[in-house]
């Protein structure tokens, strides 16, 4: 009982029950009494532990899901629903090299828990060479889904979503200045 209480399994592993760490990280959580389901992640499991002590690559790889679900609902509000145009529209926006430009735009923006977030992304090992993109680009696009994980799994999604928004803005509106006019 005391372990339980305490945040530990009943059979002494040490294991963290995850629902307790979730709903003390954030305010808005749904408490264990409440069905255990922390509110503001989109499915009920809770990562094992809170979102600051997970491994930046662990945070990048959740990040890079959440980012791919914006990027898609982005590119379905537009008028063309064509398949190989949602495509070709998404990976302009999901590729190292845009992930890296979206950080530069909104790095000014971050606070210094984030941008700690992103020092720390970046700085992670992945042990993948990147195909189509440079080493650094690769870097900052990891430390960019980073920070969408840590957003997400901190129940910041207010702020998720506002820093999104303004990346897709700045971002084409930089492509629209940097294309030759005709």
């Amino acid at each position: 009982m005391a372990a339980q209480m305490n945040g530990c399994d009943d059979v002494g592993t040490g294991e963290v029950d995850r629902r307790q760490l979730q709903t003390a990280e954030h305010p808005s959580a749904a408490s264990p009494e409440e069905g255990g389901v922390p509110a503001f992640l989109w499915f009920p499991d809770a990562p094992s532990k809170p979102a600051r002590l997970l491994p930046p690559l662990a945070l990048a790889y959740i990040g890079d899901a959440v980012f791919e679900v914006a990027v898609r609902q982005h590119v379905m509000a537009r008028p063309n629903l064509r398949p190989h145009h949602l495509h070709v529209q998404a990976t302009k926006y999901v590729s190292a090299k845009a992930q890296a430009q979206l950080l530069s735009l909104l790095e000014p923006q971050l606070t210094e828990e984030e941008k700690d977030v992103v020092r720390r992304g970046r700085n992670a090992k992945s042990g993948t060479i990147p195909k189509n993109a440079d080493v650094m680009e690769y870097r900052h696009a990891t430390a960019f889904e980073c920070l969408v994980g840590y957003l997400y799994y901190t129940g910041a999604h207010e702020r998720l979503r506002s820093l999104i928004d303004e990346g897709f803005e700045d971002l084409e509106s930089t492509r629209q200045s940097s294309e030759p006019q005709r």
